[in-house]
């Protein structure tokens, strides 16, 4: 393809990305297979433009509107190449030849307006924090409660992408430093996570779903810090296990390597479809103590029937996404599910629910890849006042117990886990873990004295 014809396509997609109800992701993936015509590098490259528009949005739309225009997906990839990437306006210019494949040449007003954005900076000092930072209004009170004075500093970290993590499947009896040694061997650059101990980094956006150790099941794409949340759940073999908004199943997987296919673990949904989906990756990682089930919400009667059964219970509840911008772009300004208004009491219900659920000396962990407080230690420290025979772990204590034995240090975020893209080089992950007492009287009544000394703290482990 020519470059007015990437142009004239990638005008195309970001119109249909803000035209269509559903992801962003989905929407490019779904174009391409429909036009496969559409060679690889062209594909990268107009994706490149359209990502690249919707992550500038908000500093785009600025310029726009200083300049006398409003965005439309013509406007926004005008302004992007001439004040995001500096080019001339006579480059531009011919970009839009009206030729075929071509966009149609650039009207009076629109030339105007492109000569008044030629030259411009993307941020000058007079832009207000909040389009600087490309946060939504409704988020940006949120975002500066959680992040204080390093607001600006934290959101540049979630402009720009997010790398590509891999998860090694320990079940397949391979370590990372072989899995390591086989993908650099076969031409690809990745790295150990700094984090995650069964985490790889990889250079750039390879199609690792080709190679023959996605194929096989032994690696599985998964962001470091939702590889941490899983390993924080410390599931342990033998045990039973729930992961209660499993979705597409990423830490249902690694809780089930964690627990060597031993005990139970139980992947509930309300989205069945999602389930049926994830039997596929569980297949394929050799995951054989994995059981579906799906449920009708907080509050179906399966619940109550499993109340105090498990050792673990996993909510990694529905959330804003706040900590995905980087992934997911679009979402700052879209609204394809609940709002925060119906998102915070879902995330204060399910936590309730779940607790039913954790057996006397179990522990529940709530998490979100949100960075909102709202959605995060506020439900946390709730749920403390509310139930006091739950008490929260430290995630310092758990890090060399359940993450990485003899490894390196945890984040300083004792006593919750709270991950950021521009301090820990991951997707935003908040994790919470919750042990429930063990009651005087559910101890064992025939433990002989010597015993004594390891009590309440013994048996509740």
């Amino acid at each position: 393809m020519t470059p007015p014809a990437r142009l004239a396509t990638a005008i195309e997609l970001l119109g249909l990305i803000d035209s269509t109800p559903r992801p962003a992701d989905a929407t490019v993936s779904s174009y391409f297979r429909e036009r496969r015509f559409i060679g690889s590098k062209d594909r990268a490259d107009i994706s490149t433009a359209v990502y690249r528009a919707m992550r500038r949005r908000a500093r785009l739309t600025w310029r726009l509107q200083k300049a006398g225009s409003e965005p439309t997906p013509t406007s926004l990839l005008l302004a992007d190449l001439l004040v995001g990437e500096g080019q001339t306006f006579d480059r531009v210019e011919k970009l839009f030849s009206g030729g075929p494949y071509a966009p149609e040449p650039l009207s009076f007003e629109e030339k105007g307006l492109a000569r008044r954005l030629e030259g411009r900076l993307l941020e000058p000092q007079d832009m207000p924090d909040g389009v600087r930072a490309e946060c939504p209004p409704w988020a940006e009170p949120e975002l500066k409660r959680a992040l204080g004075d390093d607001f600006l500093a934290q959101m540049e970290a979630l402009k720009h992408p997010a790398p590509l993590d891999l998860r090694v499947n320990v079940l397949k009896g391979v370590s990372r430093d072989d899995v390591i040694a086989r993908l650099n061997a076969d031409g690809l650059t990745a790295e150990a996570t700094h984090l995650s101990p069964i985490g790889i980094r990889m250079a750039g956006r390879p199609s690792v779903m080709a190679h023959p150790l996605y194929r096989d099941g032994t690696i599985e794409i998964q962001d470091e810090g939702s590889q941490l949340v899983a390993l924080i759940a410390d599931a342990r073999p033998g045990q039973e296990v729930m992961d209660f908004c499993a979705g597409a199943g990423g830490k249902t997987l690694a809780m089930a390597a964690s627990m060597n296919n031993k005990g139970r673990l139980i992947a509930s949904d309300v989205l069945a479809n999602r389930l049926m989906r994830a039997k596929e990756r569980f297949r394929r990682a050799g995951a054989h103590n994995i059981q579906t089930h799906p449920i009708n919400g907080e509050s179906d009667p399966w619940i109550k029937r499993h109340k105090g059964r498990f050792d673990r219970v996993l909510v990694d509840a529905p959330c804003s996404g706040t900590g995905t911008w980087r992934r997911n772009p679009d979402q700052r300004w879209r609204s394809l599910g609940p709002g925060l208004a119906e998102l915070l009491p879902l995330q204060a219900r399910l936590i309730e629910s779940a607790a039913r659920l954790v057996k006397p000396g179990g522990r529940l962990i709530y998490a979100t890849c949100s960075m909102l407080p709202a959605e995060n230690e506020d439900h946390a420290e709730a749920f403390l006042a509310a139930h006091p025979d739950f008490s929260v772990l430290s995630v310092a204590d758990l890090w060399h117990q359940a993450v990485w034995p003899g490894g390196g240090p945890p984040p300083p975020s004792s006593p919750y886990l709270r991950l950021t893209p521009a301090t820990h080089g991951t997707d935003g992950f908040f994790a919470a873990v919750f042990e429930r007492a063990i009651a005087k009287t559910e101890l064992n009544e025939t433990e002989i004295p010597d015993q004594a000394e390891n009590s309440l703290e013994s048996a509740a482990r």
